[in-house]
């Protein structure tokens, strides 16, 4: 089967965004709103189990803050959160502080040049996409992907199928001729959920997890050519 599309996943798959974004930016609007919590590390590595940035928070409130979690304007100060979030997000993106991780300019370079749709799956915001990609790639990096699919576009989160099955929709390509990339189980089994080979470059906050029915499990993208990826399609069966 011939490869015509690359579907990628952006948190952890490629950049790092969890450690050197995210985190940093919830913990500052937890500071601005005068909330005295605080995401370290250990916790963060804890609460990425559940997907979604607004889904995050109300599980760490549920758990850790039960009587914020009973608040009766829950939703509307979790999505104020959210937002304040995002803000501080795309401000320390700006500065071009969230490197992209090996391999990935790369490779994304020579599959626009050979002639591969580009396309994205992710949780995150389309701010956020955006905010990263922009420095890194240039002004019209945004433009290098064919569809993207982001946020809350689909109710379900990963591990659903339904973003990458949205994707496909809008791509008009079979599953069969894409490849996802991700970096957690969460992720693959979406991916593989929606019928895709899948390739994991697992990050610092994922390499423990199980990636059973991964076409290839690699350290980075690094040294990843096209080739590589017809043969990784090839060899799962599709």
């Amino acid at each position: 089967m011939t490869l015509r599309g690359l579907i990628f996943d952006v948190d952890g798959t490629l950049a790092d965004t969890e450690r050197d974004g995210h985190r940093p930016a919830f913990n500052a609007a937890f500071r601005e709103a005068g909330l005295a919590w605080h995401w370290d590390e250990a916790l963060y590595g804890e609460l990425l189990a559940v997907t979604g940035g607004k889904e995050r928070m109300l599980h760490f409130a549920a758990h850790y803050r039960p009587a914020f979690a009973r608040l009766p304007d829950l939703a509307e100060r979790v999505a104020a959160l959210h937002e304040a979030k995002t803000r501080h997000y795309a401000q320390l993106a700006a500065t071009g502080a969230i490197a992209l991780r090996p391999g990935v300019a790369r490779l994304l370079a020579q599959a626009r040049a050979g002639g591969l749709r580009l396309a994205i799956a992710t949780t995150t915001r389309l701010e956020n996409v955006a905010a990263l990609l922009t420095p890194a790639l240039g002004p019209r990096a945004m433009s290098w992907f064919e569809v993207i699919g982001a946020g809350d576009v689909v109710a379900a989160k990963k591990p659903a199928p339904d973003i990458y099955q949205w994707v496909l929709e809008r791509l008009r390509l079979p599953a069969s001729q894409c490849l996802a990339f991700e970096d957690s189980t969460h992720g693959l089994h979406a991916a593989l959920g929606a019928g895709l080979a899948t390739i994991v470059t697992p990050c610092d906050d994922t390499r423990e997890q199980d990636f059973r029915g991964a076409a290839a499990v690699l350290d980075s993208l690094e040294g990843v050519t096209l080739s590589d990826l017809e043969r990784w399609l090839s060899g799962v069966g599709y």
